[in-house]
C-alpha cells in the first residue's frame, strides 16, 4: 500500500531543544512511518524551532511555519485544479461551438475540499498539557486547516518498547517465558512521565500493560513534579521492592537530556534509556496519521 495521491502531509510536532540530536531522532522516527506506508509525505516542526515567516531556519523550522507553508501548497494545488477545470470547460464548449463566456475578474478560488491541509501528530508518549497548549497555538498561528491529533500512548507497543529498553540495560528479563536469569533485574519499575500529576496518571495505564509484561510493580511518577519520583520508589520499597529501576515513558528530546539520571540517581535506582526511535514509535505516528484520514493500513498483530 502507498500513501493515497494528494493527501496532505504528516507533520511531526517536535518539543525540546531542535539541534542535531533531536533532528536525526525525528528523522528516523518518519523514516519507520515512510517504510510502512511508502510515498508519505513527512515533515518535522520544531515546537521551539527558528522562525515563523518566510525567514524560517530550513534545518529547524518552527512547527507554525511548516503548517503555514503546508496551507499555502494546499491554496496553490486548488488554484491549479480551478485553472484546469476552467480550462478543460472552455474546450468543450468551443468544441460544441458554444459561446465562451468572458472570464470575470481573478479571484482567489476557495479551497472546499474536506482534507485536512496537514496532520499534526505531537511526538509524545503521553500527555503533557503546557507542550500540548503549545502546539495547539502553533497550528491556530498558521492560519491552515491542520488536524491534530492525540498523543502516542497508552499503548500496548510502548510497553514492550520500555521492556525492551529495561532489558537492553540489562534491568529486566528480556523474554516472557523467563527462561533465564538477569541477575540486575528490577523487582519494581519506576515509570517516569513528563507533565505533571495528569501525565502521571494516564501513564499508569501504560504501567499496568508494562507490569502485566514483566510481573512485577510498576508506579509512575512525573519527573516534574517535584519529589514524585523519590516519593514513588520509597513506596515501592515499603511493598517490598528492593531493586528499583527507573523506566523513562518519553522518547527524549520533551526533557533535558540529565533528567531522568539525576532522577534515578536522586532515588538511588539505576535507569533505562528514554523509547528514542524504537520502531513502535514510528508506527503509532503513522497510525495517528492514517486514523485521522480513514487510511487502512495494512494489519500488523503488534498493533493490536
Amino acid at each position: 500500500m502507498v500513501a493515497p495521491v494528494g493527501a496532505p502531509p504528516l507533520v511531526l510536532a517536535v518539543p525540546g531543544s531542535p539541534d542535531g540530536a533531536t533532528r536525526s531522532l525525528a528523522e528516523e522516527v518518519l523514516s519507520i512511518a515512510r517504510s510502512e506506508l511508502p510515498g508519505l509525505d513527512a515533515r518535522i516542526g520544531y515546537v521551539d524551532g527558528e522562525g515563523n515567516g518566510d525567514g524560517a531556519s530550513e534545518d529547524f523550522p518552527a512547527l507554525e511555519a511548516v503548517l503555514t507553508r503546508a496551507a499555502q501548497e494546499r491554496g496553490e494545488r486548488a488554484r491549479r485544479a480551478a485553472a484546469a477545470a476552467a480550462a478543460k470547460a472552455k474546450a468543450e464548449a468551443e468544441a460544441l461551438g458554444e459561446e465562451v463566456a468572458a472570464p470575470a475578474a481573478a479571484a482567489e478560488p476557495a479551497v472546499t475540499d474536506e482534507t485536512a491541509s496537514a496532520v499534526v501528530v505531537p511526538l509524545l508518549a503521553g500527555p503533557d498539557n503546557a507542550l500540548l497548549r503549545r502546539i495547539r497555538q502553533a497550528v491556530k498561528h498558521s492560519g491552515s486547516a491542520a488536524e491534530l491529533t492525540d498523543v502516542l500512548g497508552p499503548h500496548p507497543l510502548l510497553a514492550e518498547a520500555l521492556h525492551v529498553r529495561l532489558s537492553e540495560a540489562s534491568l529486566a528479563r528480556a523474554d516472557r517465558a523467563r527462561l533465564f536469569t538477569v541477575a540486575t533485574a528490577a523487582d519494581g519499575i519506576i515509570l517516569a512521565t513528563v507533565g505533571g500529576a495528569e501525565a502521571a496518571q494516564a501513564g499508569g495505564i501504560t504501567g499496568m500493560l508494562l507490569s502485566a509484561r514483566l510481573a512485577i510493580p510498576v508506579m509512575a511518577a512525573a519527573l516534574d513534579e517535584d519529589g514524585a519520583v523519590l516519593r514513588v520508589a520509597e513506596q515501592l520499597r515499603s511493598a517490598g521492592s528492593t531493586r528499583l529501576a527507573l523506566a523513562p515513558y518519553l522518547i527524549g528530546p520533551e526533557v533535558a537530556a540529565d533528567l531522568p539520571a539525576a532522577a534515578a540517581e536522586e532515588a538511588e535506582c539505576a535507569a533505562a534509556e528514554p523509547l528514542g526511535a524504537y520502531p513502535a514509535v514510528g508506527k503509532l505516528v503513522l497510525a495517528k496519521y492514517a486514523t485521522v484520514l480513514g487510511i487502512k493500513l495494512q494489519p500488523n498483530p503488534a498493533m493490536h
